[in-house]
C-alpha cells in the first residue's frame, strides 16, 4: 500500500493548481458524507442575513488583518 500511496502523491504532485483543488474539493466532499437536506440553502439563508446585518448597521466588520493578527496571537500560545 506504501507503494501505491506514494505513486498517487507524486501523480497528484504534477496536476496544476486547479486540479489539485478539485480534487480536494471532492475528496472532502467524501469524508463529509452526505450533507443534510436543505444545509446549503440554511447556509445561504445565513450568510444573506449577516450580509444585510452589515449593511444595516446593526454589526460592524472587523479587519481581515485584525482577524489574522487575533488568530496569530492564539495559536502562538
Amino acid at each position: 500500500m506504501a507503494t501505491d500511496l506514494s505513486e498517487i502523491e507524486k501523480k497528484v504532485r504534477a496536476l496544476n493548481q486547479s486540479d489539485k483543488a478539485a480534487l480536494i474539493r471532492m475528496l472532502i466532499g467524501e469524508l463529509d458524507g452526505t450533507p443534510e437536506p436543505g444545509i446549503e440553502r440554511a447556509w445561504i439563508a445565513e450568510a444573506k442575513r449577516r450580509h444585510q446585518e452589515l449593511l444595516d448597521g446593526r454589526v460592524k466588520g472587523i479587519p481581515a488583518e485584525k482577524v489574522f493578527s487575533n488568530v496569530r496571537a492564539l495559536l502562538a500560545r
